[in-house]
């Protein structure tokens, strides 16, 4: 079969020289269309040149312009032939390294016989997939080499998603270690072959990637698996983990290989870190949870989970999570020293950003709406909703019923039918000191007013069942704001903003909220509604331009607007607030029941 002719696109048609047809060597026929190509734009473009100056000189000059021409022309001749010269060199160049082509073709009988050159153009060459020069060793001239076609290695990235598909079968199976440290927020290894956990010195062996039959020889690599990677005096806290290439163990002496205590027959491993903020419901979500779903989820639960720095306070915490991410028991790195074998492990989370996910990232297309389906598939075997718990827990305050309640009693009205807020109080700093007017304005609005004190040990299936009837919830920003993720769709959700904190407001809570599907309102306070307004004088920039502080860097942020601010809204420009609130609460309400009546 023919190739095709190539097409030079600036005479936007096809062309080749002439006497060069479709028989030649397309790797020939494209070089010479190059070369001739240049030459034929120089030559166009000196005729254009000369042709310009005769037509400006075709005027009649005056006697002043007769010598100044003449001066011109002479100069243009010695310009051309400075022209001319270089042109004449790439000439000779071109016309050799053709000849040099022709006569290294592995078909010489295509030069000078291109009729006899059926059998080469019969048989569609690998060579016109793509243009390669190499230097043979054993050669001293230029030759074209006919490539064997094989599959380009896979980018580690693609081996973490999982995005082998159109890998070769040695690709998939050849022992190897890499990393993708492309990210800003995390880095991740991915280990392949015989993959063994050595916690006493933190390491994962991987024997076999150090027999050197891969085409990139393995290195040892060193990693600390944890979402933050831009914070470096967080990650500096965090077990560093060495992935060490190893012989194959069958080439080792048995003093240095590390024998299999437990096999995980085809299971790949995902090794974690609980350490860093781990302890702040916030980071433990947006570090760690989220991030453990989007690395993890594509197994469908045929995945190990690997676990350094193990608190076992976390597993009994997010036990009805991780039990949908993974089928197998959870191994603590650290306390576990046996040796566990793998066919395949990954190192570090994969993350998108603060409480988000990115479904265009995702090898599924999956989103933050799966993974909060996901938290409710975990907690609903306890979750009862429109219902108080018949014995109320500690850090949840007795339901506050509207102080609409007998007016809607007496006309036949329900209180399922009465819009929810959940409020979540806060001790220490960033707390909300006029809660009670703010109580009491919930109630005259239409609210029945829950009121939710967590603790570090609270259950997060009870918090879940004290919000899945909530319509709307409201907090100062705080790590207790990430409990937006199990609020109902179209839920509203109020976070009040202390001064200097408009950014992190908006970035950790306000946007994924809005991804998440809620009505996200933020209740940005004055200065004269912030506690710092009685420690900073009225003009200091602290209170009127925070920008200057917040510059400083998050430290000195943290110092004065994070634990150094308590909140006493005004009550009466809240309550306008509130009231849009209620009002989508009630609107989606009658909504759901009509929906529910027409179904």
């Amino acid at each position: 079969m023919r190739s095709p002719s190539i097409t030079c696109c600036h005479l936007k048609q096809p062309f080749l020289p002439h006497g060069i047809d479709g028989k030649w060597p397309r790797k020939v026929r494209l070089l010479t269309c190059v070369i001739a190509g240049s030459l034929r734009r120089r030559l166009f473009g000196e005729r254009r040149r000369m042709n310009r100056q005769q037509r400006n000189a075709s005027a009649l000059p005056t006697p002043a312009q007769v010598s100044h021409l003449v001066v011109v022309e002479k100069e243009r001749k010695s310009g051309f032939l400075h022209r001319a010269f270089p042109l004449l060199l790439l000439t000779l160049y071109a016309v050799g390294s053709v000849l040099r082509l022709a006569l290294s073709s592995p078909f010489p009988s295509s030069f000078v016989q291109p009729s006899a050159a059926s059998s080469f153009s019969a048989e569609p060459r690998q060579d016109v997939e793509s243009l390669r020069t190499h230097i043979a060793s054993e050669t001293n001239h230029l030759q074209v080499h006919e490539e064997n076609p094989g599959d380009p290695p896979l980018p580690c990235s693609a081996r973490i998603d999982g995005r082998t598909e159109g890998a070769a079968a040695a690709n998939r199976d050849e022992a190897l270690v890499c990393c993708d440290r492309n990210h800003v927020r995390s880095d991740l290894c991915y280990a392949r072959g015989d993959v063994r956990t050595d916690s006493r010195s933190s390491s994962i062996l991987v024997y076999g990637a150090a027999d050197g039959k891969s085409a990139a020889p393995a290195t040892e690599e060193k990693i600390r698996p944890y979402t933050r990677k831009w914070d470096t005096e967080i990650t500096r806290t965090i077990q560093e983990i060495s992935i060490r290439p190893m012989p194959s163990a069958a080439a080792v002496n048995g003093s240095q290989s590390r024998a299999c205590d437990v096999r995980h027959e085809g299971l790949p491993g995902l090794l974690l870190s609980n350490g860093g903020y781990t302890g702040n419901l916030y980071h433990e979500f947006s570090d760690g949870l989220i991030p453990l779903y989007v690395t993890a989820q594509r197994f469908k639960g045929e995945v190990v989970l690997v676990v350094a720095e193990h608190r076992p306070w976390w597993l009994a915490r997010y036990g009805p999570v991780l039990q949908r991410l993974t089928n197998y028991e959870l191994v603590d790195f650290n306390r576990d020293t046996r040796v566990h074998c793998f066919s395949e492990m990954i190192v570090g989370l994969r993350i998108h950003g603060e409480l988000i996910i990115d479904p265009w990232l995702m090898p599924n297309g999956n989103s933050i709406q799966d993974f909060q389906a996901l938290l409710r598939e975990g907690y609903s075997s306890v979750v009862q909703p429109r219902t108080v718990p018949p014995e109320t827990p500690p850090f949840l305050r007795p339901l506050l019923r509207s102080s609409r309640h007998d007016h809607s009693q007496q006309h036949g009205g329900s209180s399922n039918h009465r819009p929810r807020i959940a409020i979540f109080v806060r001790k220490g700093c960033r707390v909300l000191l006029n809660l009670r007017e703010v109580v009491r304005a919930s109630q005259r609005i239409g609210f029945d007013v829950q009121l939710i004190e967590p603790k570090r040990a609270t259950p997060l299936d009870v918090i879940y069942r004290a919000l899945a009837p909530a319509d709307v919830m409201l907090a100062v920003h705080g790590a207790a704001m990430t409990h937006f993720l199990f609020m109902r769709p179209a839920a509203v959700l109020i976070q009040i903003v202390p001064l200097g904190l408009e950014k992190p407001a908006e970035e950790f809570y306000g946007g994924p909220a809005r991804r998440l599907g809620l009505e996200y309102m933020a209740y940005n306070i004055t200065p004269e509604e912030s506690s710092l307004s009685k420690l900073y004088d009225r003009q200091s920039p602290v209170l009127l331009n925070t920008s200057v502080i917040t510059s400083k860097g998050w430290m000195e942020m943290k110092k004065i607007y994070l634990d150094k601010q308590n909140v006493r809204v005004n009550v009466k420009r809240f309550t306008k607030l509130l009231a849009q609130a209620h009002t989508m609460s009630v609107d989606y309400r009658k909504g759901f029941r009509q929906q529910r009546v027409k179904e």
